[in-house]
């Protein structure tokens, strides 16, 4: 803990939560971008020495820093940084919103710190995958010729417009043709873990080769 409002380090919540430090410090450096674009602030660095004495990096979190990096964790690792965070704000009874580079935003329960969390990850996602009503899935485009959604995609595959086996994704041949572009999205799987699928849309470029390949 620094500061005058309670801090947790990524040690502790590698300590705490059961994981090792490495893939702590990785989720926090995987989500730092996200988290500078909204709040334009970085994630406090700081140091401990090893059982040899040498001084490695860590993360200094405030309690909303800390459970946004929680949305990565899975539900018995976020109950359990819910639980030290009442305990550390029991024993320096400060608010949690007083002091830091977000402090100006008071959160006031661990359901506001979440919504936020999530509210962060959705912008994020809006900056990777752009304007969607420029583009349409695969799924919009077998409907409007009354097919399924499996047999258009056999037959891109039949084509070699689509890699034979895995998710949707172009053939090197159409790689680079502005036909189609990746999308994100994230859920939660039944462990409570956040996880990120990549999915594929046809541009308009591709959805009229689509449409002229089945005229033909």
């Amino acid at each position: 803990m620094t500061g005058k409002a309670p801090h947790m380090t990524s040690l502790e919540i590698a300590e705490l939560t059961g994981k090792n430090h490495f893939d702590v410090l990785r989720a926090i450096r995987n989500m730092e971008p996200a988290w500078e674009k909204v709040t334009e602030c970085k994630f406090a660095v700081s140091e401990y020495k090893d059982s040899t004495g040498r001084k490695l990096p860590c993360y200094s979190l405030t309690k909303t820093e800390c459970l946004y990096i929680a949305t990565k964790f899975n539900d018995e690792a976020r109950a359990k940084l819910v639980l030290r965070w009442e305990e550390l704000e029991r024993k320096s009874l400060t608010p949690v919103g007083e002091g830091g580079c977000y402090g100006q935003k008071l959160l006031i329960s661990d359901a506001d710190i979440m919504k936020e969390s999530e509210n962060i990850q959705g912008r994020e996602l809006e900056i990777l995958n752009g304007d969607l009503n420029e583009y349409v899935t695969t799924t919009e485009i077998a409907k409007s010729y009354g097919l399924e959604t499996a047999d258009l995609i056999s037959f891109l595959r039949d084509m070699k417009i689509l890699q034979p086996r895995g998710r949707q994704r172009l053939t090197s041949r159409y790689a680079d043709s502005g036909l189609a572009e990746n999308r994100h999205c994230r859920y939660y799987s039944l462990k409570g873990e956040l996880k990120e699928s990549i999915y594929l849309v046809w541009t308009l470029k591709g959805a009229e080769f689509i449409h002229k390949i089945i005229n033909n």
